[in-house]
């Protein structure tokens, strides 16, 4: 089933298939979640599927894979986080 824009109680529509994104963990174990990038730092690499809903344009990632694509011990991380380009979820 597709995801449901709740609020417009309409199915939302696939917008890009195979987005990348970091998993991003606090620097400091103290750190709040939010939307700034200082205090966090890129963990781990994931793989998605965005949709958006067509009336209010709320976008959401689904369909992520059981397991990352790679993690910040691993030696092809570095190259990985290139193609996530930078879209953090800062949230543990």
């Amino acid at each position: 089933m597709k995801p449901i824009c709740v609020p417009c109680e309409r199915f939302m529509r696939s917008k890009h298939n195979g987005i990348y994104f970091i998993e991003g963990m606090p620097v400091t174990p103290d750190h709040r979640v939010g939307k700034g990038a200082e205090g966090w730092q890129p963990y781990k690499i994931w793989c998605g599927d965005l949709w958006h809903c067509p009336t209010c344009g709320t976008q959401s990632i689904v369909g992520v894979g059981n397991g990352p694509i790679t993690e910040r011990h691993k030696p092809d991380f570095e190259n990985w986080l290139v193609s996530a380009k930078g879209f953090m979820v800062k949230d543990c």
